[in-house]
């Protein structure tokens, strides 16, 4: 199932046991969902934070044990009754969803890490809790592949965010390689543009295989779940490489011929 932004995430596929598709069906779903309010459509700001206040207050709702009324809430509270999942990660990506709607620019690494570890690192998290493999060394990879997904996702789409005013590339790193906001505006890939990408991606696939071991660490459909998707991550990376750093022309994304690469070095 392809969730949205989620894309990088093979959500709910045929490799994951079928007790588990529903329940993390449900987790994506509000991800998805909360995500929305904070990108789709035309909502203002203030309707857009007004949304995700609203799954703030049903959040509270199922941590007091009640229903909440929206079908989405609904769903995850009957995942979060049956695993004992952790309420303040859902409340983590909340969080980033909001500072999605209100703040565009990132100073340092410091800080898109920060904003990592509320928008992606809560999905491995809450994962490895509904799979009761959540050891601190498992968190750990897990948080490496998800910051390491979320960057890959920023970087080949730096143009369809720019669209939307927003630039997740470092402020700092961008001055230090000589590469200011025009050169986004003016899809401009010159040198400076492609040493900063260059960078980002080196460091962004270190990210990647420093959590790559989860995957040889889990069981079954589970491990090979997660090595598919870091192997994704990875393979998007190449294509940004391979098209020097160009993603206002070639925006790097799986294709179906992907797919048995994927699955053959996962394997």
């Amino acid at each position: 199932m392809s969730v949205g932004h989620y894309e990088n995430f093979p959500v709910a596929s045929l490799l994951l046991p079928p007790a588990l598709r529903e329940p993390v069906r449900a987790i994506y779903q509000f991800a998805r969902t909360a995500d929305d309010f904070a990108d789709e459509g035309t909502l203002s700001p203030d309707e857009r934070l007004a949304h995700l206040q609203a799954y703030r207050e049903g959040l509270e709702t199922i941590a007091a044990g009640g229903m909440p009324a929206d079908p989405v809430l609904r769903a995850l509270a009957k995942v979060v009754a049956a695993h004992g999942l952790p309420l303040a990660l859902f409340h983590d990506l909340l969080d980033a969803f909001a500072q999605d709607v209100t703040r565009h620019r990132y100073a340092d690494f410091a800080e898109l890490i920060d904003y990592c570890r509320r928008s992606a690192n809560p999905i491995g998290r809450l994962l490895l809790h509904l799979f009761e493999r959540a050891s601190e060394d498992n968190l750990r990879a897990s948080d490496a592949i998800c910051s390491g997904l979320q960057l890959t996702n920023f970087w080949q789409d730096v143009a369809i965010d720019y669209a939307k005013r927003r630039i997740y590339l470092p402020c700092d790193e961008m001055r230090r390689f000589g590469v200011g906001e025009a050169h986004i505006a003016e899809s401009r890939c010159d040198d400076a543009w492609r040493a900063l990408i260059g960078f980002q991606i080196e460091r962004t696939r270190a990210m990647l295989l420093a959590g790559a071991p989860l995957g040889r660490r889990l069981p079954g459909r589970i491990g090979l779940e997660i090595r598919v998707t870091v192997q994704g991550g990875l393979r998007i990376l190449d294509k940004l490489a391979t098209a020097g750093a160009d993603m206002f022309r070639n925006r790097p994304r799986l294709r179906w011929f992907d797919w048995p690469l994927l699955l053959g070095r996962a394997l």
